[in-house]
């Protein structure tokens, strides 16, 4: 009698955890937006059919925005140095901390580059907005914009430079450390392919920023106490805009970022759209030159899935 009500009873109490387990544990009590729920993840490389890896390349990505999904990976998660696709970051934080209508003075600091440097013609104490800064940071990737732009929001390049690797870490880009706003090589400045597409993503967000990354030029105006009142008019520095590649007939290109380093290599970012509007950013780092990066992200564009 006694087993039998032992065994009654655990029935019972068995029958009553199951109840609540029923009527609580299959309730979203516990759910919670997990961080990559909206992002594309990618752990080890992923092949696409249509597209043969590059093994010149130092990395490579292809993610489907809408899907949600990586659809090409090579090597994402190396820490390779980014030249010039720096400035996506930089972009990134003046238009979350900056005001656009802000005029901004340039510095000596911001004027003082090699001669074969990347730059937008500014000169020490011209006044610009930040807009018009922003337009030559993306398009024609100007080193001094960058400068101008970083001492102007954080008050030095150095501090500039401490948000920047803030920012980075909040949208989980843990494996870059930037120490410049603008890519010139550091040997402590890198960051991988996927952290690129983290920061990128993340920008195609703001409306500002798609618009500064699809336009075929834009002409600012700069005034200085000395000089007087001037015209630069900035063009992008892809090879597509420019009309020296030829661009995936698949996709329309939207924009992106340029980036050319001697240990860097070639690299590029893009926004691409298919033909039935659905948004895909590519990548690809390392390259040895121009001929192959554009001959791989044209390539890897056109194996985009048509949907």
């Amino acid at each position: 009698m006694i087993g039998m009500f032992l065994i009654a009873g655990c029935a019972k109490k068995e029958s009553i955890i199951a109840t609540y387990e029923k009527s609580e544990y299959n309730r979203d009590l516990y759910r919670a937006d997990l961080y990559a729920e909206n992002l594309c993840v990618a752990v080890e490389n992923i092949e696409l059919p249509g597209y043969t890896t590059d093994q010149q390349l130092h990395a490579a990505g292809l993610f489907g925005v809408n899907q949600e999904q990586v659809l090409y990976a090579q090597n994402l998660h190396n820490k390779l140095y980014p030249a010039s696709t720096t400035k996506v970051l930089t972009a990134y934080v003046a238009l979350k901390y900056g005001n656009l209508s802000d005029i901004v003075t340039v510095s000596r600091r911001a004027v003082t580059f090699d001669v074969d440097a990347s730059v937008c013609g500014l000169q020490e104490n011209d006044q610009i907005t930040m807009e018009a800064l922003l337009y030559g940071l993306l398009l024609h990737s100007g080193n001094d914009n960058a400068i101008a732009i970083a001492e102007h929001i954080s008050g030095s390049v150095e501090a500039f430079v401490e948000l920047m690797n803030e920012e980075a870490r909040k949208l989980g880009a843990t494996n870059t450390h930037f120490t410049n706003p603008h890519g010139l090589h550091e040997a402590d400045h890198y960051t991988t392919a996927y952290d690129l597409y983290l920061i990128f993503n993340e920008c195609m967000k703001n409306e500002t920023f798609l618009t500064m990354i699809s336009q075929s030029s834009y002409a600012a105006t700069v005034q200085n106490p000395t000089s007087g009142t001037r015209q630069l008019t900035w063009t992008p520095s892809h090879f597509y805009a420019q009309g020296l590649a030829i661009p995936p007939q698949n996709a329309v290109i939207v924009g992106g970022k340029t980036g050319t380093e001697d240990l860097a290599g070639s690299c590029l970012i893009l926004l691409e759209k298919d033909l039935s509007g659905n948004p895909y950013i590519s990548i690809v780092m390392g390259a040895p030159d121009k001929t192959v990066l554009y001959n791989d992200m044209t390539s890897l564009i056109s194996a985009i899935p048509a949907s």
